[in-house]
Parts: C-alpha cells; structure tokens; sequence
C-alpha cells in the first residue's frame, strides 16, 4: 500500500508483436460438406461424379469439396452462388511462389539471387505450370463456357491459372504443410529437369560454330508471341539461320527461350548435316 506500481518488464523483441500469421478461419459458416451434398433445391453446378474423378486425377481428396469446385469454375460460367476460380487464382500465385522460393532457397546455397530468380522464373512460368496442369488433367475438369470450349484446346495460361487456383484449394482446405507437400511432389521433378539443364551445353554458342563453320552464317532470333502478365510473362522464340527459320520454343525469359530455340536448330542441323556425311559437333 502506497507503493509505486512497478513498471512492466521489457518485452523480448518481437514478444509484443502479432503472430505472423493466426490459424486460418473457417472457410464458410457451414460445416463442410461431401462431394455431391448440397442444399434444398440447389442445383448441382458441378455433378459429384466429376468431382470424384477430378480427386483420383490430381492425387488429393478434400475435406470440403467446394474448394474444388470453386477452383474448377472459370469467371465465363460463374453465378452468384458459384464465384469463379480468381480469388483462389490470386492466392494460389503466392502460395506456390513461397513453397518454390523456399525449397530452390534451401536446394542451392551456393546460388546467389539472380540465379535462384532464373530457376524459379522457369519452374513457375505459364508453360511450367500449364505442363503439371496438363499432367494433372485439370482441363478435362474445369468448367467454362462455351466461347472457351468451342476452341477445342484451353489456352496455357487458363490452364496455369487453373493450377494456382488449385494450389490454393489445397491449402484452405488443409494447411500450408499440406500444400507444400502436394505442390513439391508435382514441381519438384521440373526443378530437377531445370538444374539439369542449367548444367548442360551452350546451345546458342554451338548453334553459332555450327553456323559459321558449315552454312557461312550467323544465326540471329527473332520473338514470335509474348504472352502472360508482366510479372510472368512467357516468350516464344525462333532461331534463324541463312533466312531460314527452325521450330520454335517457348521460354520464361527471352534469354531462356533463345537457348530452347538455339537447341531445336542444333538438333535439327545435327541431323541434316549428319545425312550430308559433315561432323555436326
């Protein structure tokens, strides 16, 4: 009594901050429900059989099959009681961005920034992720309209958005572990294939002896299509030789699709030199 109320003792740094990130709340006032529930006089926007078959292709079954089938709903079919897949786009584009940083930050302690941007730019472009939604067979799956159906094949980077959105379901509906899991075992192989090839030959340097030394040329390359965001674009390039031009290739820098172009054209010479009885090499 009477005494001076003692001061509170300092906070260890960061004790007085918030968590940096709290438990993720309840994805809807509802408990979650099975593929094929759905409410009184509810029409089944996506019928459970699909949902089913879309879980034993992509390899993972959820606790609340709306994150499905939200992620499999794009903007052209939406309704107001079935949003589109673009939130889930949104989050998804960060989720995978931190799972692939984190694993390529610790997979190469010896890269510095500017190579671990390049592995990582290759791993995520639209093509990158196309491919594994390719894989996956998402566009047997997903719901669009009939504009989109119509064209027979869905664009790349529909079907990379695809992907995101599927990412993201994945982690709303099990956590962040869970979706790091899912998300390495589909992208960890393209990581390998991208390190491999990071090692292997200079296909513009070959491409260039093989040139000059036997067609009295000096390639040059030319960009066909940009496509994607900014911050995600792809390149598709073409090599060309004494006016002629190879296959094209696609790539998440221009630099990166040159040397895919360079290749096709090395492969290609290689086999009409070969015929012509010249060493390629």
């Amino acid at each position: 009594f009477g005494e001076e109320p003692s001061a509170p003792a300092p906070s260890a740094p960061g004790e007085d901050l918030p968590p940096a990130r709290g438990p993720l709340p309840p994805p809807r006032p509802e408990a979650p429900r099975a593929e094929g529930s759905r409410r009184p006089g509810e029409r089944e926007f996506i019928p459970a059989d699909r949902l089913r078959a879309c879980q034993d292709a992509i390899g993972y079954h959820f606790r609340d099959i709306e994150f499905l089938r939200n992620a499999l709903t794009h903007s052209s079919v939406k309704t107001e009681n079935h949003p589109s897949n673009e939130r889930l786009e949104f989050l998804g584009d960060s989720v995978l961005g931190h799972i692939v940083a984190e694993y390529v930050y610790q997979l190469l302690p010896d890269y510095d920034e500017g190579e671990m941007t390049k592995v990582k730019s290759v791993v995520v472009s639209t093509q990158g992720l196309a491919d594994v939604a390719q894989k996956l067979r998402l566009d047997k799956f997903l719901l669009v309209g009939r504009g989109i159906s119509m064209r027979g094949v869905i664009p790349q980077s529909l079907m990379a958005n695809t992907f995101e959105a599927l990412v993201a379901a994945v982690y709303l509906d099990r956590g962040f572990e869970c979706a790091r899991l899912y998300v390495l075992d589909h992208l960890g192989p393209p990581i390998d294939d991208c390190l491999q090839d990071r090692h292997q030959k200079n296909y513009k340097s070959i491409l260039q002896q093989i040139a000059q030394r036997d067609l009295n040329s000096t390639p040059t390359y030319k960009v066909r299509k940009e496509e994607g965001p900014d911050h995600r674009k792809d390149f598709e390039v073409v090599a060309v030789v004494g006016g002629y031009e190879f296959e094209p290739a696609w790539g998440p820098t221009k630099k990166e699709a040159e040397q895919r172009a360079a290749r096709a054209a090395v492969m290609s010479l290689t086999q009409r030199l070969g015929r012509q009885g010249k060493d390629p090499a």
